[in-house]
């Protein structure tokens, strides 16, 4: 290939780059996992003569799938042994706001990439690539290795899959969201558990992802009292620690509280907010899944 070629071929990579991790992350639930499979991705394009692909968009979409598919089906003996819950890897946002958007929005936040995990690989696959990114079943199906009927058949079973399963979603208020985060993070640094359980859905789940590396709840804590008091514990626990700070942040279309110990990342807990009520933490422990939240992503559906 001419040099001219493989420059037009990084820089169209570049080009559809946020679109492939968006991709990948929502078929594999790991940042971490999804920039290597794009690095992989991309050793392979860069050995493709683009005069010879009609469609680059489509013939990268359908590599990053192949590629994701192999890394969820070699991580699942690893998922299979895994000490408490598992959790996806936080999102870490870029300014851009994708809560306009509520399709993308809903499939990368942490309920949905839960309910997904409950798929079979194929499964996630084809619903990811039909349901969020509009492909032709075609398409789907090279990705997938399956005919197009076969990849409409996997599409319609997981659809029912997921709808039996998802949580409902409504259009996400990032301003509003992120005011009701931190009036309840300044109720429960201040002990006030009447203000507390009054923000709280009264079925509200605490779920904590530490494989055992790190201080957590091996069980989900559920009810607005237990939850509410056991956060207040965790605030008074912190404020007596040296060099403890929390910030804000957006993670996965949601508000996020990211918990430093000095400079060292310690834990991101994001906060689910439906109808003005808090109904799901979910507290990120494990060291290795925190590794990837040192840059903001972007994320997009074109």
């Amino acid at each position: 290939m001419s040099d001219a070629g493989t420059a037009a071929s990084a820089q169209r990579f570049t080009e559809l780059r946020p679109l492939l991790f968006t991709i990948a992350y929502e078929i594999l639930g790991s940042a971490t996992e999804s920039d290597d499979v794009l690095q992989d991705s991309y050793l392979r394009w860069a050995e493709v003569d683009p005069c010879t692909v009609r469609d680059a968009k489509s013939y990268l979409a359908q590599l990053v799938t192949r590629q994701a598919l192999n890394a969820l089906r070699a991580g699942a003996r690893r998922r299979e042994e895994y000490v408490g819950p598992w959790l996806p890897e936080p999102l870490l946002l870029t300014e851009q706001d994708p809560s306009d958007d509520v399709v993308l929005a809903e499939s990368v936040s942490m309920a949905m990439l839960v309910v997904l995990e409950t798929l079979s690989p194929d499964e996630r696959a084809v619903f990811v690539l039909r349901e969020v990114f509009g492909f032709d079943y075609d398409e789907i199906g090279a990705a997938v290795g399956k005919s197009t009927p076969a990849a409409r058949q996997v599409a319609h079973r997981a659809r029912g899959h997921v709808q039996a399963r998802r949580p409902r979603f409504t259009a996400v208020d990032r301003a509003e969201n992120e005011r009701i985060t931190a009036e309840f993070m300044i109720a429960a640094a201040g002990g006030d558990i009447t203000k507390v359980l009054s923000m709280l859905s009264p079925d509200v789940v605490w779920t904590a992802d530490s494989n055992g590396k790190a201080t957590a709840a091996r069980r989900p804590i559920v009810g607005a009292d237990k939850v509410g008091r056991s956060i207040i514990g965790l605030l008074r626990i912190g404020a007596g620690q040296p060099d403890v700070r929390v910030e804000m942040a957006t993670c996965n279309s949601a508000p996020a509280l990211l918990l430093y110990t000095a400079d060292r990342l310690e834990g991101v807990f994001t906060v689910e907010i439906i109808d003005g009520l808090i109904t799901n933490f979910y507290a990120m422990r494990n060291p290795d899944k925190l590794a990837a939240l040192t840059a903001a992503r972007e994320i997009t559906r074109n």
